[in-house]
């Protein structure tokens, strides 16, 4: 039986199943282990991993500790309840502006490159290159945020570096407008995502993707990034307090337990712990050469535990009520029996999306796709309900093809 536990409850004996890292490289060689010694505990505590998933079958147990299906319940039951609130209307439906958001997505790539290429130079950014692909993205998300959002879970692995950069921009653009923050702090937020891992250009390109797990003089070095790209930025004729903020303290967590400068609480500022949640919720829903990406309904819900410790927590229901409990491109089983992709959340109910459903779990066979308005009932468009959110993978299936059913 597989059981979460704190790692304040960890003892020798007992046989670890799943560290819960999120975006930290834990300190051992294999995932899952026997704990043989007290020093292997501190390790797991000092690196700042707060969840545990115990073998019950394989070591000691915790006998009131839930089991893994409780633990998940638990958690959906509470996600749940932070979906009551309004989002912003769309201005284009998804089919005006996916092409559009194509082409900015692609223009924004295509700078960030550029900007650690002369990085890596030692030249300074040129910041009058950056702000057109800012407003640009700004614009895009006003029109209609699943368009770009929903783009931002594609990554080609051997891009993601920049890939990964031009969607913290997207994310935290969006994360700002829903909270209804004035046009220059969107703007500036903005230029603070796309900026935020300049200093990754002074890392080998062999340790910045290396596929296994890094040494600790490796991950030291990759640690300094965000010291680099607060220097680099410096030099940027123009750049203001709030990127260069964001880029230094992006890595900081709520509980002290991130870098460069282990600040705790409200000592790093509001918007350098909204990039934080989103550059988390970004990588961990990417593929990468060495992980398996989550798809990112089940990503919102392991920030939603990890809220409890690294993050404010009030900002992380925030983040998921801004992208979604079922963000744009999910994967859903309908009570029917039928899997569909959300391509636009309800203004109102988070939980009853506009879905486009194509494939028929009872007869393990695509249909024909239409889209249902899960918020209307039978003979208005609607009539199913969301059971859970699925793994493509588990059903072989590419949700992307028919995000527009127009294609």
């Amino acid at each position: 039986m597989l059981k979460k536990v704190d790692s304040s409850q960890l003892r020798v004996g007992m046989f670890i199943h799943d560290l819960d890292c999120g975006w930290m490289e834990h300190p051992f060689v294999r995932n899952r282990f026997l704990l043989a010694a007290e020093d292997e505990i501190r390790r797991i505590r000092a690196a700042g991993i707060r969840g545990v998933t115990i073998d019950c079958a394989r070591g000691l147990d915790v006998d009131d500790a839930p089991t893994l299906e409780e633990a998940a319940a638990a958690t959906e039951a509470e996600v749940a309840a932070i979906a009551a609130r309004p989002v912003a209307p769309v201005r284009a439906t998804l089919e005006e502006e996916f092409a559009r958001a194509v082409a900015i997505r692609r223009q924004a790539a295509d700078l960030v490159r550029t900007v650690m290429q002369d990085a890596r130079l030692g030249k300074a950014v040129e910041l009058d290159r950056v702000s057109p692909v800012v407003e640009n993205i700004t614009a895009s998300i006003l029109r209609n945020a699943g368009a770009l959002l929903g783009l931002s879970v594609i990554k080609n692995k051997d891009d993601y570096t920049f890939l990964h950069s031009v969607s913290v921009c997207t994310l935290l653009v969006a994360f700002c407008r829903s909270r209804k923050m004035d046009a220059d702090t969107i703007y500036q937020a903005g230029i603070g995502g796309l900026l935020h891992d300049t200093g990754k250009a002074l890392i080998p390109d062999h340790i910045l993707n290396k596929p296994g797990r890094l040494t600790d003089e490796e991950f030291a070095l990759v640690r300094r990034h965000p010291r680099d790209g607060h220097d680099i930025l410096l030099r940027t004729d123009g750049i203001g307090a709030i990127p260069l903020d964001i880029t230094l303290h992006h890595h900081e967590r709520h509980d002290g337990s991130g870098y460069p400068d282990r600040q705790q609480g409200a000592a790093t500022s509001e918007l350098a712990q909204m990039a934080a949640i989103v550059d988390v919720y970004d990588a961990i829903t990417a593929d990468r050469c060495y992980h398996k990406g989550m798809p990112a309904a089940e990503a919102l819900r392991k920030m939603y535990e990890w809220s409890k410790f690294h993050f404010d927590p009030a900002l992380t229901q925030e983040f998921m009520r801004c992208v979604g409990i079922y963000p744009v491109g999910t994967l859903v089983l309908l009570e029917s029996g039928r899997l569909g992709v959300v391509v636009e959340p309800h203004e109102t109910s988070l939980l009853t999306p506009k879905v486009n459903v194509f494939y028929s779990t009872r007869s393990q066979a695509y249909i024909k796709p239409e889209t249902l308005d899960l918020s209307r009932g039978v003979g208005f468009g609607g009539g199913d309900r969301i059971v859970r959110h699925e793994s493509p993978s588990k059903w072989q299936v590419d949700p992307q093809r028919f995000m527009l059913l127009a294609q």
